[in-house]
Formats: C-alpha cells, sequence, structure tokens
C-alpha cells in the first residue's frame, strides 16, 4: 500500500479564520453570487459569539493522526477557504504524488457537498494523477462506532439524571429541497448513519430515536426538515423533560455544531424548560481516525486498478 508516489487528501467545506473574513469567505460558498448584507451580519456575528470555527484546525489534526497511522502522506484542501483543493493538489504535484484516494470529511454523499468537492478536484487534478475518490461511507462500521462511543455515555448519563430514557434527536445539516427532489441520496444515507447508530445502543428504542435537519439555509427557498426546534417541541409534548441531540452529520467542532447547537439549540431548549445534551463531536478520536485509516487504505490497496478522475 505504501510508496513515495501515493497520498490521501481530506477535503472540507474550510472556514473563515476571523468575523472579517466572512464575506470573502461566503463568495467561495455562493460562487460568487452576492450575499444579502443582513445574512453577512448574521453569520458574522455567530461567529464573534464562538471565536473562530475551529474546523480547519481540527481537519489539520485529523490528518496528522491518520498519516501517523498509514505512514502515508495526508494533505487537506478545503473547498471554500485556505488551503483551498488548488493547494493541495499543487503540494501533490511538487511531492511527486500521482496515485490519490481523496476523502471529503462528510460521510453523506450530496451533490451540495460531495459533489462539489469532487467537482472542484476534477478541475484541479493535474495529467497523471490517478484518484480514487470515495463518493460516501455514511455506514462505514468504525464510523458508526465512533458516534455511538460518543453518544452513549453522555444518552445514559442524561437518562439517568432524568431518572427515564431520554429521546434522542439525530441531526444532520439540511439541503435545499430542489436537491432532494432531483433525487439525491443525502436525506436517505443521514438517516441510514442515524439508524445504524442508534440499533448499537442498549436501551435506546426505536420510539426514542427521532431525526430533524439543521441549519437550514436563509435563502434560496425551501430547506429540507423537520426543524430540531419542531422536533423539541414534538418531544416536550409527548412529555419529555430533556433530549439528547447528536449530530451524525458533522465529524468535528465548527460553526453548525458550536454556535447552532451549543448556543442556538441550547438556548431555544432552556426557553422550553427543556434540559439538553450533546455528545462530544468526533474530531479526532481514535476509533474515527481509525475509520478513515481502513477506509483509505481499502481504497488504496485498489490501486493497480486506479482510475482516473474524469
Amino acid at each position: 500500500m505504501s510508496g513515495p508516489k501515493s497520498a490521501i487528501l481530506l477535503l472540507a467545506h474550510g472556514s473563515p479564520e476571523s468575523p472579517a473574513d466572512i464575506p470573502e469567505f461566503m463568495k467561495h460558498i455562493t460562487g460568487g453570487r452576492p450575499v444579502p448584507d443582513a445574512v453577512i451580519k448574521e453569520i458574522t456575528h455567530r461567529y464573534s459569539l464562538i471565536g473562530k470555527s475551529p474546523l480547519t484546525e481540527i481537519t489539520m489534526r485529523q490528518a496528522e493522526a491518520l498519516q501517523s497511522r498509514l505512514g502515508l502522506p495526508v494533505y487537506v484542501g478545503m473547498r471554500n477557504w485556505k488551503p483551498f483543493i488548488s493547494d493541495a493538489v499543487q503540494q501533490m504535484v511538487g511531492s511527486g504524488i500521482n496515485k490519490v484516494v481523496a476523502i471529503c470529511l462528510a460521510p453523506q454523499n450530496s451533490s451540495t457537498s460531495v459533489g462539489l468537492y469532487s467537482k472542484v478536484l476534477a478541475d484541479e487534478r493535474k495529467p497523471g494523477m490517478a484518484v480514487q475518490f470515495v463518493e460516501s461511507w455514511h455506514d462505514h462500521p468504525l464510523l458508526i462506532q465512533a458516534f455511538v462511543e460518543r453518544l452513549e455515555p453522555v444518552w445514559r448519563e442524561a437518562s439517568a439524571e432524568m431518572g427515564s430514557a431520554l429521546p434522542v434527536i439525530f441531526t444532520a445539516h439540511s439541503v435545499p429541497m430542489r436537491t432532494i427532489q432531483a433525487g439525491d441520496p443525502y436525506e436517505k444515507q443521514a438517516k441510514e448513519t442515524a439508524q445504524l447508530v442508534g440499533r448499537q445502543i442498549s436501551g435506546l428504542t426505536p420510539e426514542l430515536q427521532h431525526f430533524a435537519f439543521q441549519s437550514q439555509g436563509m435563502t434560496g427557498g425551501p430547506w429540507l426538515g423537520p426543524t430540531v426546534e419542531s422536533a423539541m417541541l414534538e418531544m416536550k409534548k409527548q412529555g419529555h423533560g430533556g433530549v439528547v441531540i447528536a449530530p451524525i452529520g458533522f465529524v468535528c467542532d465548527h460553526v453548525e455544531v458550536l454556535y447552532d447547537i451549543d448556543i442556538g439549540f441550547h438556548q431555544f431548549a432552556h426557553e422550553q424548560q427543556l434540559k439538553m445534551w450533546r455528545p462530544e463531536s468526533l474530531n479526532t478520536s481514535a476509533t474515527f481516525v481509525a475509520a478513515l485509516a481502513k477506509l483509505a487504505s481499502t481504497r488504496m490497496a485498489l490501486a493497480s486498478g486506479i482510475v482516473s478522475l474524469a
């Protein structure tokens, strides 16, 4: 599997380094289309409350851990911020890399995330660089185990504190409804990840497992639901005094976790007199890194028949 010309490329969304970078950051997200001032102001406010998003820093640590485990060089490329995917490709070319396994750090496949990363990589790839692109890994056993290891102790402790088994609301980032209507597999895969995690936790019955989509966009028509707030209201209506929010669509801390969940949903729960818990994000979980390593090594083993990205 090893070889001086083989490497792993981790792809992620990217995150601004400071609130001052947000206008430029948003231009990358929208492809240069103008963003309403009110949206810029709100996003800047959210980032200011959490200080900064640690997404890039954590992704770099994930890459370091993966490199140590595999003994292969691991590069990081972001679609919307530095280091850009183009930067990572240039680094690989400079190092003579010609066989690459690309893993998007969004396990569930959507044209709005994985599809966009794939397109950018295809556009940036240099002649002679063969790429195995992992389109989805939402059901990888070690990924599921990593989520279970984070969720189960929190759920058990919260349920013990409340004196009854609490419901879990699994969440993933919402996408525009038109994306799903066009046949995108994202909704199905996100829910499948949640189901696989839920099945591994003894006592967490199907009736206690719920799913909601978070972080709906502020523009562009209807987005996939139900919202987390509506799910929490339903839990309250059912007589529950608390809820565990388990974001299985994200693999590290960033604004959707640190603001949307830890600040926004926590405040909503408080207003509704509900207690709320969230398990720690995967970040550099040893089991999560093992999932990346297994995924990468399995794909790298196919190197002899590797197909270049079209």
